[in-house]
């Protein structure tokens, strides 16, 4: 029998930050600094605050997500996935506001820190971070309920993260650079898809219009697919640009890890069971960018 959990306790926060899911944070942030420290560009200060403003913001995200997504129904008692902290009642609602209102504010003052090495330009990037993380669960038009979630994924934990952390530190973007950056963004974007593949019955009951509810299972199947294999091939040009184990790994990665996890998941097909793919997703996510570091490094 599970433990109770106390109302606004550091476990209820815990459950409400969700960091099973911090591997889509940190992976882009490694990634692009072994793009650097390969190119003789890498800086540790600016790459720590790197880190600190990603972490900060996937908490960020997170919480508009646990809130905004109960106040519009899509968090009921039948919920499939893991539990969600402000539908369970964990935190109240003047906490979470303070929390989001919180995490918020340290997210800037990260973002602040990395205005001394990529200057003021920066700041567009930051206001667009903040807003994304509102908007693709909170406002009247969500990204997440009307088809644009995985988008707005691969944009914001793969192109802008990536682009940005090697650019702060190198004040350059490479063709290598967009390659990494979508290799991250479709990696991270598999969560997502077997996240909604999931949900797919749920979603379309309460008018969440993800792309599986939009054009069916056999679509979420495919796309989970189709992600995880173009992340790999996004490795090729890194290899041929000459780093030959930042594919040789992914490679790898892709037929002992990611090959495996996509047919458990089409085999289990619905219901609850699914939660052991969208948790063997979320390791597969951090191992790809573990590799895909490491082969860098090489």
């Amino acid at each position: 029998m599970k433990k109770p959990v106390k109302t606004n306790s550091l476990r209820a926060w815990l459950i409400a930050v969700r960091p099973y899911s911090f591997g889509a944070a940190t992976i882009p942030v490694f990634v692009a600094s072994a793009l650097a420290w390969r190119n003789g560009h890498f800086g540790w200060r600016p790459a720590l605050l790197c880190l600190l403003f990603a972490l900060l913001m996937q908490c960020v995200a997170n919480l508009v997500n646990d809130l905004c997504d109960f106040l519009k129904g899509s968090d009921l008692p039948d919920r499939l996935g893991p539990d969600r902290a402000f539908a369970k009642g964990y935190i109240t609602p003047r906490a979470m506001k303070g929390g989001i209102a919180g995490f918020s504010l340290a997210a800037c003052a990260a973002g602040a820190g990395l205005l001394c090495y990529g200057g003021w330009g920066l700041l567009w990037v930051g206001i667009a971070c903040l807003l994304f993380a509102y908007l693709y669960t909170a406002g009247p038009w969500p990204l997440a309920y009307n088809g644009l979630g995985d988008v707005a994924v691969i944009l914001f934990f793969g192109v802008v993260p990536v682009g940005f952390t090697y650019w702060i530190q190198t004040h350059a973007w490479t063709a290598q650079t967009t390659f990494a950056a979508l290799a991250c963004g479709l990696v991270i974007d598999t969560m997502l898809m077997v996240n909604n593949f999931r949900d797919r019955e749920e979603d379309a009951r309460c008018g969440k219009r993800t792309v599986v509810v939009l054009f069916g299972k056999g679509f979420g199947k495919w796309a989970y697919f189709a992600l995880g294999t173009g992340a790999t091939l996004c490795c090729l040009p890194l290899a041929l640009g000459g780093a030959p184990w930042a594919l040789a790994l992914p490679a790898a990665w892709w037929l002992l890890l990611f090959v495996p996890a996509w047919r458990r998941m089409v085999r289990t097909d619905h219901g609850e069971a699914l939660n052991a793919s969208l948790g063997q997703t979320a390791r597969n996510l951090l191992l790809f960018g573990v590799v895909l570091t490491v082969g860098l490094l090489l």
